[in-house]
């Protein structure tokens, strides 16, 4: 029996050849790299919360030129350091060259992006995240000699590693790792899916123990009741809802990045502006600053007037265009998930006899949806992230906010073929 148990936790046995378990050498690495991405994830987000904690306690009178400020010293980091890069550029390069990061743009890319979210730029910390996490994958393949396929999937469940981290779904997050990469065909790189689901599960488990965040909803919703057949109907034109202000979201992105593309000089001039820009807004309307997280609780929990609701939606929509046109730098899927939940009560107000949890739900799932064309990864994270676990209507807003949406899509290289 010794012998026996001595054989079964040999190294030699499970890495060779002979080895009679699906486990295999590559089996580790992923597992390895969700916990090095879990570990740096949650380093990431616990010095952000502490930042976005000092960065509150700024009084409401100082709010412009702090964000004046801040946006200077954004543009100043991406002079000096270089590009940073984003989620297009990191798609582009999973795509066709065959997983490839470059680390060297991670300093620029964690420093600018803190600096962003933390001044309370309307921009969240999943692209800084999925970026520097699958460039970790990136670096584990190069030392592993590996090629091809297997050096892509390891870069793509880097990538999966982040995304978990920050939404607490590794379910979700593998599957958004995936569909964020090509819209049009779903899961393209199916062969990186038990991958990312590996180093997805590591990294959440290192991110929960070393942030204490619990197993509990991020968003606490009233308990959805399912209807009936209705509620599959009321979700397809929720979807059309969702999906009609990503066309403004998109509208507005591609007249704030004209406008902001014929400011002359350095990067640093468009930031500072940016930041000018984001700090009225925020001076006047408070919930639009920060990049939703914690505000979306206030907007769940609160009573607000439908007027005050139309204008919210607006500015912050604009804040988050904004944000990105002018080379803030972050990701939008937390600040549209923001967006539907308001679009959600303010329907609520009208419709008082809906449930509230339903509307809200499925208007931030269509509009995410509309935008990163992730409909079905969408779903699944917010059934983690609301507590929603009948979400089969909340799949159909999705979808129907997909279908409905731009053809061109938000992020430029999703729509690439070659």
């Amino acid at each position: 029996m010794n012998r026996t148990s001595e054989l079964l936790r040999s190294p030699v046995l499970i890495l060779s050849k002979k080895n009679p378990f699906m486990l295999s050498r590559l089996t580790f690495f992923y597992v390895i790299l969700g916990i090095v991405g879990g570990l740096f994830s949650a380093v990431f987000w616990m010095f952000l919360e502490y930042l976005i904690h000092l960065s509150s306690t700024i009084p409401e009178i100082l709010t412009v030129p702090y964000m004046a400020v801040a946006g200077l010293f954004i543009g100043l980091v991406i002079h000096f350091l270089g590009e940073p890069g984003e989620i297009s550029l990191v798609i582009d390069n999973i795509r066709f060259r065959g997983g490839k990061l470059e680390t060297n743009q991670n300093p620029s890319m964690a420093l600018s992006s803190i600096l962003s979210i933390s001044a309370g730029g309307s921009a969240g910390p999943e692209a800084p995240l999925v970026q520097i996490t699958g460039s970790f994958g990136n670096w584990f393949a190069e030392k592993l000699g590996l090629t091809g396929e297997e050096y892509r999937s390891m870069t793509i469940a880097g990538m999966a590693a982040g995304f978990t981290s920050l939404f607490g779904s590794p379910l979700g997050g593998a599957l958004f790792a995936l569909e964020v990469l090509q819209h049009r065909h779903v899961v393209e790189y199916y062969k990186a899916l038990l991958p990312a689901f590996l180093s997805s599960t590591s990294a959440f488990f290192v991110f929960l123990w070393m942030t204490h965040a619990g197993l509990q909803p991020t968003w606490q919703f009233p308990q959805y009741v399912p209807g009936d057949i209705q509620d599959f109907l009321y979700a397809i034109l929720l979807g059309g809802v969702g999906a009609g202000l990503g066309w403004m979201f998109h509208g507005l992105f591609l007249v704030n990045r004209w406008f902001y593309s014929k400011i002359p000089g350095q990067i640093y001039w468009k930031t500072l502006l940016g930041g000018l820009v984001l700090g009225l807004i925020a001076w006047q309307l408070p919930l639009t600053r920060f990049f939703g997280h914690d505000q979306l609780n206030r907007i769940v929990e609160g009573r607000f007037t439908p007027t005050f609701l139309v204008v919210l939606i607006f500015w912050k929509t604009f804040a988050i265009s904004t944000t990105v046109a002018s080379g803030w730098r972050g990701g939008v899927i937390i600040p549209l998930f923001f967006l539907g939940a308001c679009v959600g009560k303010l329907l609520f107000g009208f419709f008082p006899s809906e449930n509230e949890s339903f509307l809200m739900i499925c208007l931030m799932a269509a509009v995410n949806s509309s935008v990163t064309k992730t409909p079905i990864s969408t779903t699944i994270l917010l059934s983690e992230l609301t507590g929603l676990y009948r979400f089969t209507p909340v799949l159909i807003a999705s979808l129907s906010g997909y279908f409905l949406s731009p053809k061109e899509p938000f992020i430029s290289t999703q729509g690439k073929e070659n």
